[in-house]
């Protein structure tokens, strides 16, 4: 038996920074709640803080992740050829991506209703742990929720600039450790990824 299936179609950007904090921002233009933002935000102490556009939204995203903070602020990503400039709150955000990657090549080709999938993702979760350590793409999220990932391109981030409660974060890093919102984290090399992940709610996700 299924549960209820919430679709967020969109792209996750995943940075590390060489103040040791890490950032995840998720940009969803098609998802249950309409278009939207939101970033993760993990600091060198372990601190797990989200920043959300809206209660709603926050309310959900505490639900299926972890976090120590929650912040209701308005979040904004602007996408402007290969720049993002992401706005939420106390931070700003802007990234440069580089060109689809090989691996980027492949996933672009798998059919959608594939991507879709939780067998599907199943069959990438072992592939993707080993090529990008910390990565999965099934698991559980939040008391009574399956989730699944299908990754549809990746682009390398090539620069990162990032500014918090006016204070510069340095410059880009790896992702490490890895983040510890859910039961993965985005790739360790700083990453553009499209992406259509799954939230299950109910019978399958108990």
């Amino acid at each position: 038996m299924t549960g209820e299936r919430l679709r967020f179609d969109g792209w996750i950007a995943g940075v590390g920074t060489s103040s040791g904090t890490r950032l995840v921002v998720g940009h969803w233009p098609r998802s249950p709640f309409g278009a939207f933002s939101d970033v993760m935000v993990e600091h060198p102490d372990g601190e797990r803080v989200l920043l959300a556009p809206s209660r709603r939204i926050a309310d959900f995203v505490a639900a299926t992740y972890r976090f120590d903070r929650i912040e209701v602020v308005p979040v904004a990503v602007t996408v402007s050829g290969a720049t993002w400039r992401v706005e939420a709150g106390a931070l700003h955000l802007r990234l440069r991506a580089g060109r689809r990657s090989a691996l980027g090549l492949l996933l672009s080709a798998v059919p959608a209703p594939l991507v879709r999938s939780p067998r599907w993702a199943a069959l990438c979760d072992v592939p993707a742990r080993l090529l990008m350590p910390g990565v999965r793409t099934l698991g559980r999220a939040g008391p009574g929720r399956r989730e699944w990932y299908g990754a549809r391109d990746l682009r390398p981030v090539l620069a990162a600039d990032a500014v918090l409660d006016g204070v510069s974060l340095g410059r880009l890093a790896p992702l490490y450790p890895p983040v510890a919102f859910g039961f993965g984290s985005a790739p360790r090399t700083p990453s553009l990824v499209r992406v259509t992940t799954t939230v299950e709610i109910g019978p399958a996700g108990r």
